[in-house]
């Protein structure tokens, strides 16, 4: 098998696949570019099982290069172009990247500096679709596809090898629950280099739909006019991504009545903001889903008429993949206690590059162990209560960091919140927020102290509420537990 021609083999020629910066490029172009590409790599020595970096914008260049080394049996290696380059080309040499495909800026800012990784620049496309199949080099199943970093969030990034089947499998189980055709429209603003992004790619390509890339996402009027202007017809998004389209942007004012389906995931968005969201776009079905780098991309998803019925949960497994939550002796729990969910289907990563330990510890008998606790209802419907790691541990309570970032949205002033336990003396660790007001808002650090005192135990209310302009986020556009605990152990802003 070979997963390029899972993605690429079916699509109409002439029917639009990427729509960027550059104008429309059609799936027959697409193909064009593979295959120049192919011959590319095969005329540097490249040989099938070689590890070829990726590096670059949302955009044509990207997807042709991303899907020229699938195409050629050689492992991709997707690098966030938003780190900087002594980061790039730290990651490209710990992996042996033979070459590595640049866009336009990146063949400038790493100039010199990827070692022995050969460069290649994004040229432009052909315009005719090639008269021949492309070669697409035939691979066990269990080969590795794609070597994808972790987005971080929580610690050090590791590297999760993921396969040729695991890619097949997580696309065709999206495939399975979400209405997706050929006359989609999607607009992406997640980058391609993460794996929810790279979800977005892997399944509206292998419908034959249309992705029409924004690749500025700083400024949330934009992203709602692009999607007006193109007739987009679907949206996906982090936490967030919906945060300040909701409340810093006329998203919830504007007509876009060819918006018919949003997804989110990539972590837990507030019960309040869903309400928003939905209220926004009432003609648009709104799927939440769950998952995680190590799981290809998706997990779980809540059918779109149980978001009033479960608020707050993350569904249950998506086809293909059975979800359980276990406590400490891995025995299940019962309905309302907590335990840490496991998943096993064809997704799983069969486990990180070179770190055996880990792999054992985190997917023991391929079983991926998420680090997520969670609830489960007597229906078998999942809640996330906090990651592990995020939990704080303050007069001897463990304390869910969601649980209070959601009473804080409750404040509809406030764009992003985030809560960390920092280290103290006498309570082990004490609750302490980062959170970012509307534009034009008058409200106080101590207002947000107030109305989660009102609402929250005593234990609970934060001890010190920075209010900033901007929020640390990753390069996946989710919020940086870790910049956030060093951000207020530093004392880098003011309450």
């Amino acid at each position: 098998m070979n997963i390029g021609e899972f993605f690429l083999g079916h699509a109409d020629s002439h029917a639009e696949a990427l729509v960027d910066g550059d104008g429309t490029h059609s799936y027959g172009q697409l193909r064009a570019e593979v295959l120049r590409r192919t011959g590319a790599l095969a005329d540097l020595g490249l040989r099938p099982g070689d590890r070829v970096a990726l590096v670059g914008a949302n955009g044509f260049g990207w997807a042709a290069s991303y899907l020229a080394i699938l195409a050629a049996g050689m492992v991709a290696i997707p690098i966030a172009h938003t780190l900087t380059p002594e980061e790039i080309a730290a990651r490209a040499g710990w992996i042996g990247a033979g070459a590595a495909f640049l866009g336009p800026m990146e063949s400038r800012r790493l100039a010199g500096r990827l070692g022995p990784a050969l460069p290649l620049a994004w040229d432009r496309h052909p315009a005719q679709e090639p008269s021949t199949p492309l070669p697409f080099v035939d691979v066990a199943p269990g080969t590795d596809a794609v070597l994808a970093f972790t987005s971080g969030t929580t610690g050090r990034p590791r590297v999760v090898r993921l396969t040729h089947a695991n890619l097949e499998a997580n696309t065709q189980s999206i495939l399975d629950y979400l209405p997706l055709s050929a006359s989609e429209r999607a607009l992406v603003v997640l980058p391609f280099s993460y794996v929810f992004g790279a979800s977005l790619l892997h399944t509206h390509l292998r419908a034959g739909a249309t992705l029409v890339v924004q690749t500025n996402a700083a400024f949330p009027q934009q992203i709602v006019e692009r999607m007006a202007a193109e007739h987009c017809t679907g949206f996906a998004g982090v936490p967030s991504t919906f945060a300040v389209l909701l409340r810093n942007s006329t998203f919830a004012g504007h007509t876009l009545p060819d918006l018919h389906l949003i997804q989110q995931a990539g972590g837990k968005l507030a019960s309040t903001m869903v309400a928003e969201l939905r209220a926004a776009q009432p003609q648009a079905q709104l799927f939440v889903m769950y998952g995680q780098t190590e799981a290809t991309a998706r997990l779980s998803y809540l059918p779109p008429e149980e978001l009033e019925t479960r608020p707050g949960s993350i569904g249950r497994g998506i086809p293909g993949v059975s979800l359980r939550v276990v406590g400490q002796d891995g025995a299940e729990v019962a309905a309302g206690q907590v335990g840490e969910i496991r998943a096993r289907g064809g997704n799983i990563s069969p486990g990180y590059l070179d770190d055996p330990e880990e792999t054992a510890r985190r997917m023991p008998g391929g079983e991926l162990r998420t680090g997520d606790l969670a609830t489960v209802d007597e229906d078998g419907y999942i809640y996330v209560v906090d990651r592990r790691e995020d939990f704080i541990k303050s007069w001897g309570v463990r304390i869910s960091s969601q649980e209070i970032e959601a009473v804080a949205l409750q404040l509809t002033d406030l764009v992003q919140a985030a809560v960390v336990g920092v280290p103290d003396d006498a309570a082990g660790e004490r609750v302490e927020m980062v959170a970012v007001c509307r534009d034009g808002s008058g409200l106080t650090a101590q207002d947000v102290i107030d109305h989660c005192r009102a609402r929250l135990a005593k234990h609970m209310v934060p001890a010190s509420v920075h209010l900033v302009p901007l929020i640390p986020l990753n390069s996946n556009g989710k919020i940086s537990k870790p910049a956030i605990r060093d951000l207020c152990i530093g004392q880098g802003v003011a309450n």
